[in-house]
């Protein structure tokens, strides 16, 4: 029996015992840089906020009490397009993830095949024209590669980093949708307030315009007095039409966020709101990375920064094995029989001599694009940032301008009777009167005006907290 004698002495199997070991060391080392959340560019505190904890962001269904606003973000959740398609968009990264976690592992596939070839006479060798066949029957991987580099996890790692971005866009699209139909609800409230208020002005200065013409025809008032009434009622007959268009604009428009699926509730009014939970931000840092949007932008960095892993990765070798193992045969019924037994184990390693610069230039765009991503999360924490000052500031300060147009509108009311009585013991003119009217009647309407201000600025620090679940 010959004995089969290897080419290599026991210091060269010594030398390859050691590089195989550098190789797996050198394979467990990452090529990934080292993750690093950005410091937040912006202060300490919110301005205004004070050192008053932060509250916990209750969940929509808790913060707005009124059934009918539930009622429509019930339905704007379930029928809106736009979230249908955020939706699909999570589903879409969430298959490419799966597809890129596929590829570190190898595909295992069943193989059969089956070949008949007939070879003419004149090219035979023989001088004899031939017939052959083959069948082949087994199970084999096929260009699997040995990951030693860390390329196909760090691609798995930004799939999977782009994945839970699009998951976090998707809320924050929510967050933004829920925002949309309370503020878009309480502005359709406000119109239908104004409108009611405005078309019971209107009947009462009709009522006013017949008796100031009756009073005129009968010498107590005068063409002037008449025409000041008629110009006044006019005045609110203009403004109810513009508030009429108005409210039914803004009807199209929330129908249109709850997805035309369900019909508008009956308006009453922003005037009987029940005031929402008071929210307390907090630090920026605690607040503002709880927010949806700057956990997408920290995710989108993420697979920027595995990228770099990726592009480092493509200057070292590949080794892609192949690998399988059954049957063969010249004849189908030789399949199983003695000796039919086949393999086949091929590894192919590849090695990036020259590319014309390409490997360099996919690392230099890798390391651009992680810089944009970081710019991009510096400048979601700014807006961020912004918002939720703006929110507070516009809290604030229409909690102020509201007492104040309550005691405002309370002063023109009480201006306006006394210059009624004044008109009735013939002190004080018909003129005086419309104009006591006109006032009372516009700091009525700002009176609601402020009130749905005051609604809307909490439905934005809701919504700039990052709303709830």
């Amino acid at each position: 029996m010959t004995k089969i004698r290897f080419p290599y002495s026991r210091a060269s199997a010594a030398r390859l015992g050691a590089s195989l070991a550098a190789l797996v060391f050198v394979a467990g080392c990452s090529l990934i840089p080292e993750f690093k959340r950005p410091a937040a560019p912006v202060p300490q505190q919110f301005a205004g906020a004070g050192d008053q904890a932060a509250s916990a962001v209750p969940a929509w269904r808790g913060y707005f009490t009124d059934p009918a606003l539930r009622a429509l973000i019930e339905a704007a959740l379930d029928n809106t397009r736009d979230l249908k398609i955020a939706l699909a968009r999570v589903e879409e990264a969430r298959a490419l993830a799966g597809i890129a976690r596929a590829d570190r592992y190898p595909t295992l596939e069943g193989q059969a095949a089956a070949s008949r070839s007939r070879t003419p006479d004149d090219l035979s060798g023989t001088g004899r024209a031939r017939t052959a066949g083959r069948y082949d029957l087994g199970f084999g991987v096929t260009s699997f590669e040995l990951d030693f580099w860390g390329r196909v996890a760090a691609l798995n790692e930004a799939a999977r980093a782009q994945y839970l971005a699009s998951d976090e866009a998707a809320r924050s699209f929510r967050v933004s949708l829920i925002g949309d139909v309370a503020g878009t609800w309480f502005q359709f409230e406000e119109l239908a307030e104004r409108e009611r208020l405005a078309y019971e002005t209107l009947k009462s200065r009709e009522e006013s315009l017949d008796l100031t013409r009756r009073r005129r025809d009968a010498g107590l008032a005068t063409d002037l007095d008449a025409l000041a009434a008629e110009s006044l009622t006019e005045s609110v007959r203009g403004q109810w039409a513009e508030l009429k268009r108005q409210r039914m604009q803004t009807e199209n428009a929330l129908s249109l966020l709850v997805g035309m699926a369900t019909p508008l509730p009956q308006a009453a009014g922003v005037s009987g709101q029940a005031a929402m939970a008071e929210l307390a931000p907090g630090l920026p840092s605690e607040a503002l990375l709880k927010r949806p949007d700057v956990r997408a932008a920290e995710q989108r960095l993420i697979a920027a920064n595995a990228n770099i892993g990726a592009a480092r990765a493509a200057f070292f070798p590949r080794i892609a094995l192949t690998a399988n193992a059954g049957t063969a045969s010249s004849e189908l019924s030789g399949l199983f029989g003695g000796g039919s037994q086949a393999w086949l184990f091929q590894p192919v390693l590849r090695l990036p001599l020259f590319d014309a610069g390409r490997n360099q230039a996919n690392l230099e765009l890798a390391e651009a694009r992680k810089a944009g991503a970081v710019a991009d999360y510096e400048k979601t924490i700014q807006q961020a940032f912004r918002e939720v000052s703006d929110a507070l500031a516009a809290q604030a300060t229409y909690r102020e301008q509201l007492a104040a147009q309550q005691a405002n509108l309370q002063a023109s009311q009480a201006r306006l009777e006394r210059v009624k009585a004044r008109a009735q013991s013939g002190i004080a003119n018909y003129l005086e009167v419309l104009d006591a009217s006109r006032e009372s009647f516009a700091a009525e309407q700002a009176l609601v005006t402020v009130r749905r201000q005051l609604l809307s600025a909490e439905v934005a620090l809701f919504r700039a907290l990052g709303g709830g679940e």
